[in-house]
Parts: C-alpha cells; structure tokens; sequence
C-alpha cells in the first residue's frame, strides 16, 4: 500500500514536470491532415488513474462521435512508437488531441478528472473537439 501511494506520488510529480515541457491546452503547430485524432501515450506501468484517463477518453471519444474522431492509445516503452512521438513533441505520458496543424494537450485535464469527475472529462472533451470540428 505505501509503495503503491509513493509510486502514484512519484508519477503525478513526473507528469508535472513534463507538463512544463508541453503547453497545456495549446494549438501547437504539426501537419495539414483534417482529420481529428486523440492519441493517449503511456507508459508500460499504469497507475489506476493512468488507465481511468485512457478508459474515459477513448468511451468518450467514441460515445460523442462515433468513427469521426479516432482514438490511439500509444505505449511509449515501444519502440514502434518512438516515430509519432517525436512528430507529436511527446515529452511523456500526454493525451492529446489533434488536427491538422493544431494540437491540444488535455494531459491536465485527463488526470484531475478521469477517475473522480468522468462526466466533467468528458464535457471538457466535447468542448475542445467541437472547436475543431467548426
């Protein structure tokens, strides 16, 4: 149980460190494609709240809209996954959603309310992929 509650402490302040490398909720530059897609990158070893977010994201992105918006969950351990995350700027465990040129990172987000809010995540979102759907 103290390992358990350490190894949560420790990963929550390596997401915040990350979290200052990837501009939170920012449309970051990255390519010409219109088609929307989420992508959750993890690591191997997952928290409870690491799977919540990956869980709640990918219901949520297919509950709102169906086969219009794809959701890929990408293990950064792999090293088939070196390529998009590089391409993406993925410092770390990141959830984000992209189009075109425009990226959102709802890394924040996924972990404040994945486990104990999932109906706030999901309006966050609908709110976020909405604006890029106008």
């Amino acid at each position: 149980m103290k390992r358990s509650i350490i190894f949560t402490f420790a990963l929550l302040m390596a997401m915040s460190v990350f979290s200052c490398y990837a501009q939170d909720n920012k449309k970051q530059p990255l390519n010409n494609a219109q088609k929307i897609e989420v992508y959750y990158f993890h690591l191997t070893s997952r928290c409870p709240t690491c799977l919540a977010v990956e869980s709640e994201a990918k219901s949520d992105i297919k509950t709102l809209y169906g086969d219009k918006v794809s959701f890929r969950s990408i293990n950064l351990d792999d090293a088939s996954s070196k390529t998009i995350a590089e391409k993406l700027k993925v410092p770390g465990q990141a959830l984000l959603i992209v189009k075109g040129t425009q990226q959102i990172n709802l890394t924040n987000d996924g972990f404040l309310y994945a486990r104990k809010n999932p109906e706030k995540f999901k309006s966050i979102i609908k709110e976020k992929v909405d604006e890029l759907l106008k």
